[in-house]
């Protein structure tokens, strides 16, 4: 049998457990320079991103940190970092991606060596990205004319005066091009999640967020509709779905709260997520019955109650429709 597809956002929602047969990707390989003082935050947020992209389609992305030299890099943190290699033209044509990892105490200076080595990338095609400060260095080599930018505020003039022809925003990320570049740690995981949507697709996203959402911290805000584009009156009516998984509502109650016909819910839900209700509704339950079964010690019968399946057997349908086996057979993650 045919296994189902997931809709909308719940195809990313699920994504690390459906075993999708895809074309084998190229690998891209991004290389972060760390500098002396870098913002240890915003290169981890980054890092973090690509992390987990490759957990849920292995091997997209391949990291190495480089240093000017063969020394120590020391973060804004105080932590101190072995780069895993010295930045040279010969490591540099093995990108696809060179981050420049600055911070906010880290020097506004360079050398003729480093501006030439930051040309030449730009000549073979890499792309550049800045993180903080890192924007002020592309712009010093010359390589934002004409380009829209990002860098941390206390940077802003000074990036002005070294690059007259770039636009530089007050924006916490920018993507222009062949030029990426964020002013803070929260900016950062944006642009990284923003570049990964643009070579991938909008599920591998949605899947990243998935996971990362649960780990919420200063740095890194994730709002659950970010990249599902949804009208107010759909989202209201999926938050009275995800409120009422053990007694589903039927259509018709579900066009009465949100103050629709039955006919416009149902040209909402084809035209902005592609199915019907009544199949989104479907795959929410299935969703957060694997959600149960991975993470509670709920039984199966507890479980199919609680996402409100009539009968073990239609459980048992369902489930495995979408994940390719029965809910028996599932995976339990707690001890």
């Amino acid at each position: 049998m045919e296994r189902r597809q997931f809709s909308g956002g719940m195809k990313g929602k699920n994504l690390r457990y459906l075993n999708e047969t895809l074309q084998p990707a190229l690998v891209t390989r991004v290389g972060f320079l760390l500098l002396e003082h870098f913002s240890l935050p915003a290169f981890t947020q980054t890092l973090d991103t690509l992390v987990t992209a490759n957990l849920l389609r292995p091997e997209l992305f391949a990291t190495r940190t480089f240093g000017w030299n063969d020394a120590e890099v020391i973060s804004d943190l105080g932590l101190v970092i072995r780069p895993d290699a010295r930045l040279d033209m010969a490591a540099l044509q093995d990108l696809e991606l060179l981050v420049i990892c600055g911070g906010f105490r880290t020097e506004l200076k360079a050398s003729e060596d480093f501006i030439h080595l930051l040309r030449s990338a730009a000549e073979h095609g890499i792309s550049l990205a800045g993180l903080w400060n890192g924007a002020w260095f592309l712009g010093r080599a010359g390589l934002l004319q004409g380009y829209r930018c990002a860098i941390h505020p206390e940077h802003r003039p000074a990036l002005a005066e070294v690059s007259k022809a770039t636009h530089v925003t007050s924006e916490p990320y920018v993507i222009d091009r062949d030029r990426l570049t964020a002013s803070s740690p929260s900016g950062a995981f944006h642009m990284a999640l923003d570049w990964i949507k643009g070579l991938h697709d909008k599920a591998l996203v949605e899947g990243i967020e998935d996971i990362l959402a649960f780990e919420e911290s200063r740095y890194r805000r994730i709002k659950p509709t970010e990249n599902v584009s949804v009208s107010a009156p759909l989202r209201e009516v999926v938050k009275l779905m995800d409120a009422n998984l053990e007694e589903p509502l039927e259509l018709d109650q579900l066009a009465v709260y949100a103050g629709r016909s039955r006919r416009q819910l149902e040209r909402l839900f084809k035209e902005q997520l592609g199915t019907t209700p009544q199949r989104y509704y479907m795959e929410l339950r299935v969703t957060e019955a694997r959600r149960l079964l991975q993470h509670t010690e709920l039984s199966q019968v507890e479980v199919l109650v609680a996402c409100g399946f009539v009968s073990p057997s239609h459980f048992s349908k369902c489930y495995s429709s979408y994940f390719g086996y029965r809910p028996s057979k599932e995976k339990r993650l707690v001890k």
